[in-house]
């Protein structure tokens, strides 16, 4: 439907619930065996289905079962019930609706960790600035560097190194010109 983001589909029609056999005792002592079913049906869907998210049915079990528990009391004290305890056992999402909260989880995580792999290149790329600063700042470091570039690149087995230097640049070889 275009105007509803979703629905559920509520049956209307009267539903039995059968209650197991119950021994009690009646008021001139008789011990008497009460077999019973409760009739119910639904009036109203839309009084108190749609009032919680998924994310608190899922994480609120223990007070929304707090609440049922204080409205079927509220409701059975006039017949002498007394409702001691609710509990919710299981909640079970449609087969379709577990790979779409899947398929979700899935790209937040991947967008988060592109989101983590991008910060880092940013901030390696910052670090190399800031080096690439420095020595554009000092030729004698940039010289340094240099240098220990060809002691690495030299360390390696079967390297042939071709260096070409400008003549102009190292004043200590002056007296090897001619």
């Amino acid at each position: 439907m275009p105007c509803i983001e979703s629905y559920v589909r509520v049956d209307l029609r009267t539903v039995s619930f059968s209650v197991p056999p119950q021994e009690i005792l009646t008021r001139d002592s008789v011990t008497v065996s009460v077999d019973a079913v409760v009739y119910y049906r639904i009036m109203n869907a839309t009084v108190r289905l749609g009032i919680k998210t998924l994310a608190e049915i899922l994480s609120d079990r223990d007070s929304i079962a707090l609440t049922m528990q204080t409205l079927l009391d509220e409701a059975t004290d006039s017949w002498g019930i007394k409702v001691e305890r609710v509990e919710i056992k299981d909640v079970r999402l449609p087969l379709q609706l577990q790979r779409a909260m899947a398929a979700e989880a899935e790209a937040t995580r991947e967008a988060r960790a592109k989101v983590i792999a991008a910060e880092g290149e940013q901030r390696a790329s910052n670090s190399l600035k800031e080096a690439a600063t420095m020595l554009a700042d000092s030729p004698a470091a940039l010289q340094l560097r240099f240098l220990q570039t060809l002691n690495s690149v030299a360390a390696e087995k079967n390297s042939t190194i071709i260096v070409i230097f400008k003549i102009k640049n190292f004043k200590f070889f002056k007296f090897l010109i001619f």
